[in-house]
Formats: structure tokens, C-alpha cells, sequence
């Protein structure tokens, strides 16, 4: 299930010599989309570190299919479901106006508490109110 998607539009210094948009700014406009979905659930990285909390990748599948080329305008979508102590980000990039599939990612993040991998019942909580 979409919980979130975010538009964007590639910036020319995105792009490499071939003219496409280089690998590594993708995971940049995932993490984004992410990151945004999180703050629109009430939750602030900034307010949760002070706290003890992190909320921390632990693994990223990128699967790239169609390169973006600047001026693209593409929007990144964002779901989320629980995979014991992981928080599973489905998500894919799609290219306007043919929706077509550029990336398809999954990134799977955890709690660390006090240092310490952990479950955060307020992350299960936020997040399964949205239908996990």
C-alpha cells in the first residue's frame, strides 16, 4: 500500500558524463522521500536523538530499470511494513507522465536505543496507524 509519495525534478549537476543521473543520487532522493514521510507522521530525527533514539538504515536493494536524464520529473513513493525488529521502506521512483519504473528500493531500518538495537514501541505505534 502507497502511504506517501514525494514529486522531484532532476537537477543538471545530477548527472554524470553520460548524461543520466549518477547511481548514488538515487539513494538521495529515496533517503528524502523518507525522511519526509516520517516528519508528516510527527516524528523529528532531531527531537529523538536528543532523546536517545536513532532510527538508522541497515540495509538498502536498489534494483535500477530506466535512467532519469535532467529536467525529469519523477516522484518517489514510500510504503512501510514491520519484518520483526526492521521497519521494511518499500519504494519506488517513477518517471512523469508515463510512470514509468526507474528504481525500485527496499530499505530496512531499525531502532537503536541508548546505543543499543532495540524495539521502539513508539515507532510501532506511529507507524501502524497508518495500516501498516
Amino acid at each position: 500500500m502507497e502511504l506517501y509519495s514525494l514529486p522531484f525534478k532532476v537537477r543538471d549537476y545530477e548527472c554524470d558524463l553520460q548524461g543520466i543521473v549518477n547511481n548514488a543520487n538515487y539513494q538521495h532522493y529515496l533517503e528524502h522521500a523518507r525522511h519526509e514521510y516520517i516528519k508528516t507522521m510527527g516524528l523529528d530525527f532531531s527531537e529523538l536523538h536528543a532523546q536517545g533514539v536513532d532510527f538508522v538504515v541497515a540495509r538498502i536493494e536498489m534494483a535500477f530499470k530506466t535512467p532519469l536524464k535532467s529536467g525529469d520529473e519523477f516522484t518517489v513513493t514510500v510504503s512501510i511494513k514491520k519484518e520483526g525488529i526492521r521497519w521494511v521502506f518499500l519504494q519506488d521512483i517513477l518517471r512523469f507522465p508515463d510512470q514509468k519504473l526507474v528504481v525500485r528500493g527496499k530499505v530496512d531500518a531499525v531502532a537503536i536505543v541508548n546505543g543499543k538495537l532495540s524495539h521502539y514501541k513508539p515507532f510501532d505505534d506511529t507507524f501502524c496507524q497508518k495500516g501498516e
